[in-house]
């Protein structure tokens, strides 16, 4: 079974910055992709950033390039997305997303979801 936690979110003023991290435990063998996604009130839930577990630089929704940053440990089977100059507009629930294999090399596929943390932005 895999657990997945999303922490550091909250209330901020326009402008200001905050920094999720996402852990992830159980029985991994590895975590091919780490993404974050966020939905706000009355939208679709859309994705945010992601990174491949060989590759350095993340994918960025058009909307928050230059302004977030995604890193990952593939070590520690962790996620970190760095928010910055953060917009009203950035509100919503922000979730942690993997796509990753248990167990062992030839262990199951699949995709799993954290709970979701809450960030609000105010104007």
């Amino acid at each position: 079974q895999v657990q997945i936690k999303e922490s550091g979110g909250g209330l901020v003023q326009s402008g200001e910055s905050l920094t999720l991290s996402c852990a992830v435990s159980g029985n991994i063998f590895r975590i091919y992709v780490m993404a974050w996604y966020r939905q706000a009130p009355g939208q679709q839930r859309e994705e945010v950033a992601d990174l491949y577990y060989t590759d350095t630089v993340a994918k960025y929704a058009d909307t928050v390039k230059g302004r977030f940053t995604m890193s990952r440990d593939n070590a520690k089977n962790a996620s970190s997305l760095e928010m910055n100059n953060l917009e009203p507009q950035d509100t919503g629930v922000y979730y942690c997303h993997v796509q990753l294999r248990t167990g062992h090399v030839y262990g199951s596929v699949g995709l799993n979801w954290g709970r979701g943390i809450q960030v609000s932005v105010s104007a």
